[in-house]
């Protein structure tokens, strides 16, 4: 069931292929944000991933985030979503990133609930 309050969390070390300069967002050995984002993103469809029907998953629509401090190589990061709303097949999160110093990022990010199969079929 997905309702308000629905939370999950995501882990992962800064290492050199999710900094700016391997990404290609910046050019400095820090946290790159493409990797907070997708951090946020799979915590988010982590939240919400066991309350889906059978063959349903959720897509990203929307990120809206800061990334307000840097985090260097070997620093643990933790992204967390939590279900704000949930409108149909629409469901918004809170989302933020943290490493041991504290905050690094934070925001909003829409999902959608898609059908698998009719989903990928637009790809043919």
């Amino acid at each position: 069931m997905l309702e308000k309050g629905v939370a999950a969390q995501s882990r992962t070390t800064v290492c050199e292929a999710n900094t700016a300069a391997a990404m290609g967002s910046g050019d400095m050995p820090v946290f790159a944000t493409p990797a907070m984002v997708a951090l946020m993103e799979n915590a988010a469809m982590l939240a919400v991933a066991p309350g889906l029907p059978e063959g349903a998953a959720t897509v990203g629509a929307e990120m809206n985030v800061s990334h307000i401090k840097p985090s260097g190589l070997g620093a643990e990061i933790v992204a967390s979503a939590v279900v704000t709303a949930v409108e149909g097949r629409k469901i918004t999160f809170n989302v933020g990133a943290r490493d041991a110093e504290g905050m690094i990022g934070e925001g909003t990010h829409v999902r959608f609930i898609v059908d698998r199969e009719r989903f990928l079929a637009k790809l043919k």
